[in-house]
């Protein structure tokens, strides 16, 4: 599933093509995605302007000119491609073809700015949900979701007050979205490794006990946990600039390839050697909360 590197480099795909542009026509092939289409989905869309093209941890979000907001999630296999007017697309040096079979085309889009903005899913496990700017507070979609990990207000600090009372794996705390918004496998994996911490080390480590004990509420982050949100933000970076990682079905929204996954130190290298400076460590992979975990249990601590 794309995670927060492979959707904001389909925002910015997408961008230029819809922000600050009206819906001119709006067409949903079908009743339904992962869930059914509201039934006043298309009256809530044409002859709207896009005021802004956002992203919430994996979610897309259209702000439209009538106070609401499109929601938009990719699901397993969704990807959107930007149409120009004499139908062409311009492939890139990454470029991948898609599956030319449009009866997977499910939503498109045809904008004022002369674009047509295609959504492809062949599994369907996308969707799409418009809501009222003033009630998105309490949509169940996005309700407890935790801060952004490239926002200001995510730090050491917080990840180890989030932390501090967790019985849970390092790894797993990373995952919940509850946490943090919008991390998932492969850059927890990364990150993880990047601070050479341990994915089998509890969660609660990254806040100090003495802490705790001064009244500090959640303790007092520790070296731990500057070192792994400094990792964050790396890795994050890196791959939002190298247009994501490519695995199986991401696409930028001209057809080509992220290639971060060209930058992989960890995922997916099970028995290669560790990459980490005067390591001989080998790569292990194992099965954690039924995802796969790669890492260098030498270095890992």
């Amino acid at each position: 599933m794309p995670e927060l590197p492979e959707v904001e480099t389909v925002r910015r795909g997408l961008q230029p093509a819809m922000e600050g542009s009206r819906i001119l026509k709006a067409e949903a092939r079908r009743k339904d995605l992962r869930f059914p289409f509201q039934k006043d989905f298309i009256a809530r869309l044409e002859g709207r302007t896009i005021t802004g093209l956002g992203r919430r941890a994996k979610y897309l979000m259209a702000d439209l000119n009538s106070g609401d907001v499109l929601l938009m999630h990719l699901g397993m296999s969704g990807s959107f491609r930007v149409l120009k007017q004499d139908g062409a697309a311009t492939p890139g040096q990454f470029h991948h073809p898609r599956s030319d079979d449009r009866a997977h085309d499910h939503v498109v889009f045809h904008m004022s700015s002369g674009a047509a903005v295609v959504f492809n899913d062949p599994r369907r496990f996308g969707y799409m949900k418009i809501i009222a700017r003033n009630a998105i507070e309490d949509e169940p979609l996005l309700k407890g979701l935790g801060p952004e990990p490239l926002g200001n207000e995510f730090d050491a600090a917080m990840l180890a007050r989030s932390c501090h009372n967790k019985k849970t794996s390092l790894k797993a705390a990373l995952l919940d979205q509850r946490v943090v918004a919008g991390l998932g496998n492969i850059y927890v994996c990364e990150a993880l490794f990047r601070s050479h911490l341990s994915p089998r080390r509890l969660a609660a480590t990254l806040a100090t006990k003495s802490g705790q004990r001064k009244g500090v509420a959640g303790g007092e982050p520790t070296d731990h946990a500057r070192r792994l949100v400094d990792a964050i933000h790396s890795v994050l970076n890196q791959a939002i600039k190298a247009g994501g990682s490519s695995i199986s079905d991401h696409r930028l929204t001209n057809g080509d390839l992220g290639y971060f996954q060209h930058s992989f130190q960890v995922y997916d290298r099970e028995g290669e050697t560790c990459r980490t400076s005067g390591c001989e460590g080998i790569v292990r992979r194992f099965t954690q909360n039924g995802r796969s975990t790669f890492w260098c249990p030498k270095c890992q601590k």
